[in-house]
């Protein structure tokens, strides 16, 4: 599979796949993805900053993002290739997936916890770089999780476990890149990431995600990397072959906008890379709730989102138009790190009070953010909300034209006494609202 030439055909009517978003997303506004597999083992990586801050020269040596393991120690002179000859010697990759146990996973609980933090979706990593299916998937021998390492389908019992609690699911599948298949040198730097594109290829990942559907009717397929330029093509085997059966046997589905071609039903930013892509329409940002997606070591509280670091991550994308989708590292026996948990348990706490100004709500570029206070709006209806980070007297622009002001009143149910100037209001924000009050206003 050493082929890289580009075999796009230009004549696919792309435009064929238009259609409207299916609500139950645009609706969501917040999911959980997970990154879990033989990576989580070693669980190493610099946690240097997130992706889209620093030049790829730079990024890649010393790659903050645990699930690159595989790459990164193939770096000459990489800390993690130190790290890897200093603890291992000259073990291969794949002696991780023998040693992936997840002994202690338990689906139900990390439902339990998605479902509480407030989360509308699910997302697992099927098959990340490193080629490691994490289900029983067509034509990888035993180099999968139930002939080897946990000896379960890890898709399957996470689909289940999502489903019972009334999440939607979807999954994460790495169609550009395995690094198992092809001799390519490793990614060292820049972002244009050589890749395999051969019939073989195209047909290998064709048959995985495939099958995907028809075990799991996933309503998310998330692809990264781009997809194999085989395959950019109308006929058997091809990417528009793939969206007419996923569409036809999950309706609801959505697909991302990392294929290489004009279709997608959102887009996707990452930590701070592919911004421009926010601009509307559409859309999702993803980032793990430190600098890794997959479990990482050497990440501690400094490098984690506490709670109203996550809040104002959410809140600007929502009141922006965006989903978020946040990942967790489990670790490789199965447990979601404490930290991790916890800033989903204090999400869920403000969520109880306040997804009504979450949940299928609006950009309202009508009213304006603010860094001094920390203020986002969003709109559900006839209501709008404003996002608050302050205590005590606090003012605010509010149009008097566009809102009630006898109305006002935070979400946990106290009425907001306010008093106005012209188009700014002062309102007295109790501590107890802490970490981030929501004031509601009827429309006029």
């Amino acid at each position: 599979m050493a082929e890289h030439r580009k075999i796009t055909d230009t004549n696919v009517n792309w435009d064929r796949f238009k259609r409207d978003v299916p609500q139950w997303y645009t609706e969501a506004k917040f999911g959980i993805f997970i990154h879990w597999g033989a990576y989580s083992v070693p669980a190493f990586g610099e946690p240097i900053g997130e992706l889209g801050t620093m030049e790829a020269k730079t990024w890649f040596p010393h790659n903050p993002y645990a699930e690159w393991y595989f790459n990164t120690i193939r770096i000459e002179g990489s800390p993690a290739q130190e790290f890897h000859k200093k603890t291992y010697g000259n073990a291969p990759y794949d002696d991780f997936l023998d040693q992936w146990k997840a002994e202690n996973f338990n689906p139900d609980q990390w439902a339990e916890l998605f479902q509480y933090s407030g989360a509308q979706y699910v997302l697992p990593t099927t098959k990340h770089h490193d080629g490691i299916a994490l289900w029983p998937a067509p034509g990888t021998g035993t180099r999968n999780t139930v002939d080897r390492g946990p000896k379960r389908d890890l898709i399957g019992d996470i689909a289940t476990a999502v489903r019972k609690k009334g999440l939607h699911f979807g999954v994460y599948y790495s169609g550009g890149l395995d690094w198992s298949i092809t001799d390519l040198p490793p990614h060292n730097d820049g972002y244009e990431l050589a890749r395999p594109s051969d019939a073989a290829y195209s047909m290998y990942c064709y048959e995985h995600v495939v099958d995907i559907i028809d075990r799991y009717k996933p309503e998310v397929i998330f692809n990264d990397i781009n997809w194999p330029d085989f395959s950019k093509r109308e006929g058997e085997y091809s990417l528009p072959a793939l969206f007419d059966y996923y569409y036809s046997h999950v309706p609801t589905g959505v697909v991302n906008d990392r294929w290489g071609i004009p279709h997608w039903d959102y887009k996707t930013s990452e930590y701070k890379m592919n911004l421009h892509v926010e601009d509307g329409g559409v859309w999702e940002n993803n980032r793990g709730v430190g600098y890794s997606f997959g479990y990482n070591k050497l990440e501690t509280d400094e490098h984690y989102l506490d709670i109203s670091g996550l809040l104002h991550h959410l809140l600007d994308i929502v009141s922006r138009g965006g989903n978020l989708l946040l990942n967790v590292g489990p670790t490789a026996s199965g447990e979601i790190p404490e930290l991790q948990q916890k800033v989903l348990r204090q999400m869920g706490d403000w969520m109880k009070i306040n997804s009504k100004a979450i949940y299928a709500s609006n950009a309202v570029p009508e009213f304006k953010a603010s860094d001094a206070p920390w203020i986002r709006w969003t709109g559900v209806g006839n209501e709008v909300f404003a996002h608050i980070e302050s205590s005590g007297k606090t003012t605010l622009e509010v149009p008097e034209s566009l809102v009630d002001d006898s109305s006002a009143h935070f979400l946990s149910g106290e009425k907001a006494t306010i008093s106005r100037s012209g188009n700014q209001i002062t309102v007295d924000i109790d501590a107890k609202h802490s970490p981030m009050a929501v004031l509601a206003f009827k429309r006029r």
